[in-house]
């Protein structure tokens, strides 16, 4: 199955790590949306779409591209993303979106990423100065995100 894992990793590399280790194991290549761009999505099988959460889902320029897509029905899709609640409910506006655009979505992903949460300042500062979820995605979390790509 010839797959593809868009990512947009902006802050802290956190997603693109999980985007790495899930293309391990699907053979596929990552690439970042303005590199989408270039990439004829038809010739794949399965896409995945991934970021950080920022206001409790994906980046907006990613479900801008998401939602400007053509139709792709009989296409897979995954949906994948990293942040401070590691929360899965957080993908489900994406999973929306392609759903919409045909897609069958195979699966959803979600782990804790390290976040310096600069939007509460000085309130982290006092509670975790180096910000919140040091370490993360962790190895445990890469490992849960190879095997959900293998359940794929």
């Amino acid at each position: 199955m010839k797959s593809l894992i868009i990512c947009e990793s902006v802050f802290q590399g956190n997603t693109k790590k999980v985007a790495d280790a899930m293309a391990s194991v699907l053979e596929a290549k990552v690439v970042t949306l303005s590199d989408a761009l270039n990439e004829e999505l038809s010739r794949y099988d399965l896409i995945g779409f991934g970021s950080g959460i920022n206001g409790f889902k994906h980046y907006g320029v990613l479900l801008r591209f998401a939602d400007g897509l053509q139709d792709m029905s009989g296409k897979k899709a995954f949906v994948f993303s990293t942040s401070e609640g590691g929360k899965d409910s957080y993908n489900n506006k994406l999973k929306g979106i392609l759903e919409k655009k045909g897609f069958s979505v195979a699966g959803s992903f979600a782990c804790k990423g390290f976040d310096k949460m600069p939007y509460l300042g000085f309130i982290v500062k006092l509670v975790a100065p180096k910000g919140l979820n040091v370490g993360r995605p962790n190895e445990k979390d890469l490992e849960d995100a190879k095997a959900f790509a293998r359940g794929l």
